[in-house]
């Protein structure tokens, strides 16, 4: 303060109150006392001025200042043309609308990703709920300091940066503070933020270390395609029409999708007018345009996508900045520090290159090893976190892999002055990398390396012929089997060149060459090149020496793919015997063969013999390599594949379940051959009739397939195919077609037309076609599996057969029951000459061909050809085997077939009593058992026990299968078949109602479900004197048969038959004598005269006569019925009749409407298997 005392002038100059001390966070200062020293000054004459006019001019200064810090802290508006990012914006708004403490949210991305504008939107809209907004850049101290200089003398209190951070903390008030570009990893920013419990604070950085003061962040990541599409047309000027923003679309995906590279290039568009030829300019020029500065822009951002990253690029250590140049050589996604690790690894192989041919590489590594020359991941991950503090590289969390933006990667890239060098060192790390790994390894993983490596094949790395190989065997590992083969070649071309056709080096790249041609299905060429292999080291290396041996197993492999099981078996047992001679008996390359040869025996149907091998070796490998080697693991899992091919499914799916546990336990829950395992359970669930639970593992397994092999590894789309037999079992046969359909062209794509798995699926969705009765669909498609199995695995081989015979079963739906049966003797033929007679295939075969002589009325030879199966299979797979049981199933109907009613109910409860003990009560084969057994009490008149019967059958398939499954809706129909057997023809025709409501909805109007369905309620409302509903519903089905089985099919004959006892119930005998001579015709001509079918139509023509007083043809003809069924049926079948009881027996209301479930059927679904190669 001032004061004068008197004339003398003397100024005394007192110091005022101290401040309270500044905050000791920001220079640990503390306030003044408050009382500074008296200055005496005395002058002999001292100046006054005019005081008014200072205070005037400081006044005026004063208020210039509070204006510049208005203006300086004043937040632009967002760009006019801001779109999208509303998840961002949403959780922006959830998190500040909480009141009471301090809110900081952090934005934090790459340079150009959009941070600030998506602050200055959030701002903009809400700045009602904020007393005071500031905006500070953030970019060095002294414009944070000036920032918040500014905030004191703009609130007049004060003019420095603490007086600033004081005014914000002592107002307790919702102001928001925005940080903008906080970047600089060197700056402490807590020094600069308000310590207080209230207030609001935004943060944008490209450093994502800046969360440490986040209450809540979000990660600022590229645009979804349609805001980024708009975003593109808004700053091109162009108006949104369907042709461009299709345009538009294929430029932001090769902009891939940053905010600032779509605004630099609507502005080159909007002065280019050229939207169509951007893209092809943008490929050739795309340097140029991402550094170029439009002359007018949306915003006041002043750099461009290339000068803004290379802005933090020049504030990299030059470790960091060689890490990131060089990283922009692999692959811009899945870089692991696991990468560089194993590399420093590398020892040296003889047949690798020098340390002076790979110095770059080492040099390269050398700044992140220690003294001792080990790996350094302090030294690592410094670079790595430098790099991250600017955004120009990525860290996931859970994956443990880094991610480059592409743009960045190809801005990265351009910045390097010798990219041939670059290039040649990061190959040649991928390639030291890859040799120092064991095979699936889960660290690091073939899936993550491929596009590491596709990119060094790409660009054409110079590395040596060894990483080449090395190369292949990783594109193998990864299911890429074509680039495999195609590095391969090449490697193999060049050590013929270089070593010779004889060194060991170029005989190895040739067996493993062989080994992509048998994955791509190419078995004979594999075969050839084996064949040639084993040649040349019997030659040079002896017949006994190791590699000789595994070459001989291999050849082995190639026999048993091309379906010469035979063959494999010598070979394999030729194999072993000397490998226990040079090796000894107990050496897993010994114990691995003759696990091969166990599933020889298995592929020979010898599978006693296999499973009593197995047991051998699993004992053996479990004594010498241990209980958890993964040796003896496999055999574990082909131990109970046997227990499976002989019945033991519960067996197998207990010893599944400990190989998982297991494989979990040593390998992780998501490493390959935990998953394979994982797939191989739930096919034994399946046996077990646990479809729900096998949909549920292999959905488990299919999900993480996808996730860490790929959408396209053979292994996943082999899951998703057998995901789609579960939908099948479970009766979603239209969710079961449409993956098959999916599978089949990504394995059209990834493995070829002709591949056996790509063949396989198409034979598999041929069945999903005929559940859905689309059979001319699936015959035609199997035709085609057919002709390609044919052509590339032969006429013998036992998938081309299991074809044929599948393609029996096409035609056998379609009613062409001869073509079935002359299909069914081929095969059968081929299989007793290649397989043998008692091969459980064979066995199927003559199975299924007794059925055709069934559908042909032939039922005294299916009868004689079933018992036959029967025998066989009760002697080689055993009496309570699944498929023994299934095949004395079948036995049954025929007894029942030829009138044998009793026989019949007796076998079938034989069959039904060891089914619920070996599979339980709920099996689908149990159930199957329990409703043909109900057919044969109806049979037998015993309605009531039927019904009781079928009504237990119902509640376990609704149980176990759902409402709606074809199974349910099945029984339902058998059980109105009871109600109507029991005269209770109201309740038959309410359940027929529900039943073809549910078919239709589930199965559609022309599945033959439905249509049997439609033709059964016909019968209903004949039953109840409802003729002229029953005639108009028996033409609709008559139509749609006609429609989609044709004229001569089976069932549209027996509709048409009951259409005439339509008319004839009408009192139009006419009518049904004239439809029912062209039944009677048409059955001859494709039935033939003595099928029962045509028995039946003569007996109803017969009665039509009669109706219509025509007596001596109706004794004539009903003659001629009685003696046939006398030479057909036996004369104490039900069917045969004394003349004048030919009317009831011969003229139903109601067709023959039992469907028999249980006829055996080759297994369409081929899952997985575990077996050795």
């Amino acid at each position: 303060m001032f004061s004068l005392d008197g004339d003398s002038r003397s100024l005394h100059i007192t110091g005022g109150h101290g401040g309270s001390g500044g905050p000791a966070h920001l220079h640990s200062g503390t306030g003044g006392v408050g009382q500074g020293p008296i200055v005496h000054i005395t002058t002999s004459q001292l100046i006054t001025h005019n005081l008014q006019a200072t205070v005037a001019t400081d006044q005026a200064l004063r208020l210039g200042n509070i204006r510049a810090a208005q203006i300086a802290s004043h937040c632009p508006p967002p760009s006019r043309i801001f779109c999208g990012r509303e998840d961002i914006l949403n959780k922006i708004h959830q998190f500040f609308s909480d009141t009471g403490i301090q809110h900081i949210y952090v934005l934090h991305g790459l340079g150009g990703a959009g941070k600030t504008q998506i602050a200055l939107e959030f701002i903009n809209k809400s700045s009602s709920r904020f007393s005071n907004i500031f905006f500070i850049d953030t970019s060095t101290i002294a414009t944070i300091e000036t920032g918040l200089k500014n905030i004191a003398v703009l609130k007049d209190f004060g003019d420095s940066p603490e007086d600033g951070l004081l005014w914000l903390t002592s107002k307790v008030e919702q102001w928001l503070l925005f940080f903008d570009n906080a970047d600089d990893p060197g700056i402490n920013l807590n020094d600069y933020i308000p310590q207080c419990n209230h207030g609001n604070i935004i943060i944008t950085s490209r450093n994502p270390g800046m969360c440490i003061y986040a209450g809540s962040h979000s990660p600022v990541l590229d645009m979804q395609e349609e805001d980024a599409v708009v975003l593109l047309l808004k700053s091109a000027l162009q108006k949104a029409t369907v042709r461009a923003e299709q345009i538009a679309a294929e430029i932001v995906k090769s902009l891939h999708y940053l905010p600032l590279a779509i605004v630099q290039a609507g502005a080159f568009i909007s002065k280019s007018r050229n939207l169509d030829g951007y893209l092809a300019l943008y490929m050739e020029n795309q340097a140029r345009l991402l550094s170029e500065k439009p002359a007018q822009s949306h915003d006041h951002y002043a750099w461009t996508v290339y000068t803004t990253w290379q802005m933090s690029f020049d504030r990299l250590t030059p470790p960091a900045a060689m890490f990131l140049q060089h990283c922009s050589f692999l692959h811009y996604n899945g870089i692991s520090e696991e990468i560089f690790r194993y590399a420093s690894r590398y020892r040296f192989p003889s047949n690798g290159p020098s340390i002076e041919e790979v110095r770059d590489p080492l040099e390269f590594l050398s700044h992140f090893l220690r003294s001792t020359g080990e790996w350094d991941t302090l030294q690592f991950w410094n670079a790595a976190n430098e790099i991250q503090a600017y955004s120009l590289i990525s860290f996931d969390e859970e994956k443990k892999i880094f991610f480059i933006h592409p743009l960045v990667h190809a801005w990265s890239q351009a910045t390097v002055q010798n990219p041939k060098k670059a290039m040649s060192i990061m190959g040649s790390i991928l390639g030291m990398a890859v040799s120092e790994r064991s095979p699936w390894d889960m660290q690091l993983a073939s899936l993550l390396l491929c596009p590491h490596i596709e990119l060094a094949v790409q660009m054409d790395a110079e590395i040596a012929l060894t990483f080449r190989y090395q190369y292949a065997f990783i594109f193998w590992e990864g299911g890429k089997y074509k680039h495999s083969e195609e590095l391969l070649e090449e490697v193999l071309q060049k050590q013929k060149q270089v070593l010779g056709e004889d060194h060991p080096d170029t005989l190895l790249t040739m067996g493993t060459l062989a080994n992509s041609y048998s994955d791509l299905g190419e078995h004979q060429k594999a075969k050839e090149l084996r064949s040639v292999v084993l040649e040349k080291q019997t030659q040079f290396l002896g017949n006994d020496h190791p590699d000789t041996l595994r070459t001989m197993g291999n050849l082995a492999n190639s026999y048993s793919d091309l379906g010469e099981h035979q063959k494999a078996k010598e070979l394999e047992s030729v194999v072993v015997e000397k490998q226990k001679q040079v090796m000894g008996e107990n050496h897993p390359g010994t114990l691995l063969t003759m696990g091969n040869l166990a599933n020889s025996y298995s592929d020979l149907g010898e599978h006693q013999k296999a499973k009593e091998l197995k047991s051998v070796v699993l004992e053996k490998q479990t004594q010498f390599l241990g209980n958890d080697h993964p040796d003896t693991l496999r055999t574990m899992g082909n131990l109970a594949s046997s227990y499976s091919a002989l019945g033991e499914h519960q067996k197998a799916k207990e010893l599944k379940s400990v190989v998982l546990e297991k494989r979990k336990q040593f390998l992780g829950d998501n490493h390959p051959d935990t998953l394979h395992t994982m797939g191989t359970l739930a096919n034994s669930y399946s046996d077990l009739g646990e479809h729900q639970k096998a949909k549920e593992l292999r959905s488990v397994a299919l999900e993480k397939q996808t996730q860490f092999l790929g959408n396209n590894h053979p292994d996943t789309l082999r899951t998703m195919g057998n995901l789609a037999s579960s939908y099948s079992d479970l009766g979603e046969h239209q969710k079961a077609k449409e993956l098959r359909s999916v599978v089949l062209e990504k394995q059209t794509q990834f493995l070829g037309n002709d591949h056996p798995d790509t063949l396989r699926t198409m034979g598999n969705l041929a069945s999903s076609y005929s559940d859905l009765g689309e059979h001319q669909k699936g015959k035609e498609l199997r035709s085609v599996v057919l002709e390609k199995q044919t052509q590339f695995l032969g006429n013998n081989h036992p998938d081309t057969l299991r074809t044929m015979g599948n393609l029996a079963n096409s035609y056998s739906d379609l009613g062409e029951h001869q073509k079935a049966k002359e299909l069914r003797s081929v095969v059968l033929e081929k299989q007793t000459q290649f397989l043998g007679n008692d091969h459980p295939d064979t066995l199927r075969t003559m199975g299924n061909l007794a059925n055709s002589y069934s559908d042909l009325g032939e039922h005294q030879k299916a009868k004689e050809l079933e018992s036959v199966v029967v025998e066989k299979q009760t002697q080689f797979l055993g009496n309570n085997h699944p498929d023994t049981l299934r095949t004395m199933g079948n036995l049954a109907s025929s007894y029942s077939d030829l009138g044998e009613h009793q026989k019949a109910k007796e076998l079938r409860s034989v069959v039904l009593e060891k089914q619920t003990q070996f599979l339980g009560n709920d099996h689908p084969d149990t159930l199957r058992t329990m409703g043909n057994l109900a057919s044969s009490y109806s049979a037998l008149g015993e309605h009531q026990k039927a019904k009781e019967l079928k009504s237990v059958v119902l509640e376990k398939r609704k149980q176990f299968l759902g409402d709606n499954h074809p199974d349910t809706l099945h029984t339902m129909g058998t059980l109105a078949n009871s109600y109507s057997d029991l005269g209770e023809h109201q309740k038959a025709k309410e359940l027929r109602s529900v039943v073809l409501e549910k078919q239709t909805q589930f199965l559609g109007n022309n599945h033959p479900d439905t249509l049997r369905t439609m033709g059964n309620l016909a019968n209903s409302y004949s039953d109840l004197g409802e003729h002229q509903k029953a005639q108009e519903l028996m033409g609709v089905v008559l139509e749609k048969r006609k429609q989609l089985l044709g004229d001569d099919h089976p069932d549209t004959l027996l509709t048409l038959g009951n259409l005439a006892s339509s008319y004839s119930n009408l009192g139009e005998h006419q009518k049904a004598k004239e439809l029912e001579i062209i039944v009677l015709e048409k059955q001859k001509q494709v039935l033939g005269e003595n099928h029962p079918d045509t028995l039946h139509a003569m007996g109803n023509l017969a009665s039509s006569y009669s109706a219509l007083e025509e007596h001596q043809k109706a004794k004539e003809l009903k003659s001629v019925v009685l003696e046939k069924q006398k030479q057909v049926l036996r004369e104490d079948h039900l069917d045969v009749s004394q003349p004048d009881q030919l009317t009831s027996s011969m003229m139903p209301s109601k067709p023959m409407i039992l469907l028999i479930l249980d006829h055996l059927l080759p297994m369409t679904a081929v899952p997985a298997l575990d077996n050795v190669d």
